[in-house]
């Protein structure tokens, strides 16, 4: 049976070239970068290469990359390090009813400890909810589940007029890599990423500190990361990473093959009845959620699953929980219940899609319909 793999934004299939640096890095450069002798240094060597080929991607400085375990880790640095660091200066959070349940259940964290969260549906409703106490903004990139854009170069501007001290942060873990991203430009403090969406392994991720900006660390216990990450670096995760990204393709002509696509999966997907696209044409076109009315997007996973086709019902870190995000765009109960999001990458074809369309369709006419 072939594999069909259409779960991209959950995971991707780690690219040759970082495999082969990983296990280089293991077998043969695997130093402890804090080491002072000889291997040491060489391991610090490929640590900082990792450090400049991500502030190169990003228009940063190197001194401004840290390396955490991924987008989870990164997130809760983040929200909790701005809200540790800015606490004495004000109470409200605000963020989307969008985001990811790593930044989601950390704000409900704070909001059970005392701190008032403000949740907006939108970027616009900014100006109307920042106040001169709000010490967090925290606003993603690109949505996971859907690959709504969010058009966070407006942000800075609204908190700056508000006359706010809060930091800003963007989980940019779907945006990094696929459109272009200038914290600087931006007005960005925090911008957090990961390396398994991008064709490299779990276990590494990115965070880009505003050079000037302090947050609080979550751990403590060594001098790594100037002490904003402490412990041994996982050199083989991080240098896989860094390889990842010199080996991603040129980001345009990458975007242009997504729209096609994006664009020949919504075309077919038209021609089965009960198919709901959630997705808004202008999303990021490496995501397409959409909803077979009537087969719960369990049912609908598990039936494509059996034919060698993967996709997912949701966020991955969800694990098969109702969508809050949705949910909070307004659909009904049964299009939430229904839905399905197909994400692709670099090695997926037209002929993938040929395959999942044609089992949908069997799958219409054959499983059972909800009642």
């Amino acid at each position: 049976m072939k594999e069909i793999y259409l779960d991209n934004s959950a995971t991707t299939k780690v690219c040759q070239q970082a495999v082969e640096k990983m296990v280089e890095v293991m077998t043969e450069n695997y130093g402890n970068p804090s080491s002072l002798h000889r291997k040491g240094y060489e391991a610090q060597k490929e640590l900082e290469d990792v450090r400049k080929t991500v502030a190169d991607m990003l228009s940063a400085e190197k001194e401004e990359i840290y390396f955490t375990s991924g987008g989870t880790e990164g997130n809760n640095t983040a929200v909790f390090g701005a809200v540790g660091a800015l606490k004495r200066r004000g109470n409200r959070i605000i963020t989307t009813s969008m985001e990811h349940s790593s930044v989601i259940e950390s704000v409900q964290k704070l909001e059970k400890d005392g701190f008032e969260v403000v949740y907006i549906n939108s970027v616009d409703e900014l100006t109307n909810v920042i106040t001169k106490d709000t010490i967090l903004v925290s606003i993603m990139a690109v949505n996971n589940e859907t690959g709504f854009i969010n058009p966070i170069e407006k942000v800075k501007k609204m908190i700056d007029k508000a006359n706010s001290p809060a930091l800003f942060h963007v989980d940019a873990v779907q945006a990094f890599g696929k459109i272009p991203l200038k914290p600087k430009k931006i007005g960005i403090d925090i911008l957090t990423a990961s390396s398994h969406k991008i064709h490299g392994p779990k276990g590494a991720g990115i965070l880009y500190l505003r050079k000037g900006t302090r947050i609080v660390p979550l751990h403590y216990g060594g001098e790594q990361e100037k002490k904003l990450r402490p412990g041994t670096e996982p050199l083989p995760n991080i240098c896989g990473m860094g390889t990842a990204i010199k080996n991603l393709p040129d980001m345009n002509e990458e975007l242009q093959f997504m729209r096609e696509l994006n664009s020949y999966c919504r075309e077919k997907l038209k021609d089965i009845p009960n198919v709901h696209i959630n997705s808004d044409t202008d999303c990021l076109p490496y995501i397409i959620n959409f909803s077979v009315e009537g087969i719960k997007s369990e049912t609908m996973l598990h039936y494509l699953e059996n034919r060698g086709i993967y996709i997912s019902s949701g966020s991955a870190c969800a694990k098969g929980k109702k969508s809050h995000v949705l949910t909070a765009m307004g659909l009904s109960d049964s299009l939430v219940n229904s839905a399905l999001r197909v994400s692709f990458s670099r090695y997926n074809s037209k002929n993938d899609i040929d395959e999942l369309v044609k089992e949908i369709a069997n799958a219409n006419n054959t499983l059972a319909k909800i009642r």
